[in-house]
């Protein structure tokens, strides 16, 4: 067994690499068909495959939704190599009355503790219809975090906005960490990279970025030289993947990029770049 580099958030060891589960879940961001694919292809045996392969290299940490498939994917990975996932869900509940009650906020946070989530944080879908900008708040947000403590589940927010850290560190919201968007092409981020590189910067608490390879916009040791060089020891990656090799394949690149190497990785080869390999 490997041991990635590591952080701590909210008193908890957690690797600084984590494991994403859009591509175990079928979000790709790219079309409905490829949603599809993934949703056809992805069993909970291929996911534990995958898992078991971020276990070895010591990457412990998965963030995703409260559903099924990926409990029981995490626990035939747990199994296979006696290594156990710190697990960060990522629920959305009703904000206002009159919701569906399977998504009153109690039911949700107590199906969370019973999946096993050390950390609870709000979807983006809502945080960011909590935050408002006009008063500088993140509204109601100390309820839901005390609830989320109540059930010994660690708080944070999930969210797309900027806003999210900066209101959140100016009003002392009880909260230990953040997730952000984070990659070099800007997908899907409200204001340019740089700031939010001075964002996370500033932050008061570790974050956790997402999407460093702007969902397949950008060729993993273009997307992960990027972040891993911009954001501090103590923050963290989150990056999704659809195979073992893929799983193994960004996992050693990010030690060389943590490590200061220019990775050696197996490049694709083509016709095309045949004339390139003659000596």
């Amino acid at each position: 067994m490997h041991d990635f580099p590591r952080t701590m958030v909210g008193g908890i060891s957690l690797s600084r690499l984590i494991i994403g589960t859009n591509w175990f879940l079928g979000f790709s961001h790219t079309s409905l068909a490829k949603d599809s694919f993934i949703k056809t292809y992805q069993t909970s045996a291929n996911i534990a495959d995958i898992i078991t392969v971020f276990l070895q290299y010591g990457v412990d940490v998965v963030m995703g939704m409260p559903v099924p498939m990926l409990r029981d994917a995490i626990h035939d990975a747990q199994d296979r190599t006696g290594r156990k996932v710190t697990l960060v869900l990522t629920p959305h509940f009703n904000i206002v009355p009159g919701g569906p009650p399977e998504t009153e906020p109690a039911r949700v946070f107590d199906t969370c503790k019973e999946l096993g989530a050390a950390f609870c944080m709000p979807h983006q879908c809502i945080t960011d219809a909590l935050i408002d900008r006009m008063h500088n708040i993140i509204r109601d947000i100390d309820t839901y975090t005390r609830m989320i403590r109540e059930r010994g589940m660690i708080p944070g927010l999930s969210s797309h906005m900027p806003e999210s850290i900066t209101i959140a560190d100016a009003t002392d919201a009880d909260v230990e960490t953040y997730i952000q968007l984070y990659n070099a092409d800007g997908f899907l981020m409200q204001i340019e990279a740089d700031w939010v590189m001075r964002i996370i910067k500033n932050a008061k608490k570790p974050v956790m970025t997402i999407k460093p390879l702007a969902a397949g916009r950008l060729l993993p040791p273009v997307g992960l030289a990027f972040v891993w060089n911009t954001i501090r020891n103590q923050d963290m990656v989150t990056i999704g993947t659809t195979t073992p090799d893929e799983a193994k394949e960004v996992i050693e690149l990010s030690l060389d990029f943590l490590d200061r190497r220019l990775p050696e990785n197996k490049l694709q080869t083509t016709r095309s770049k045949k004339s390139l390999t003659k000596g």
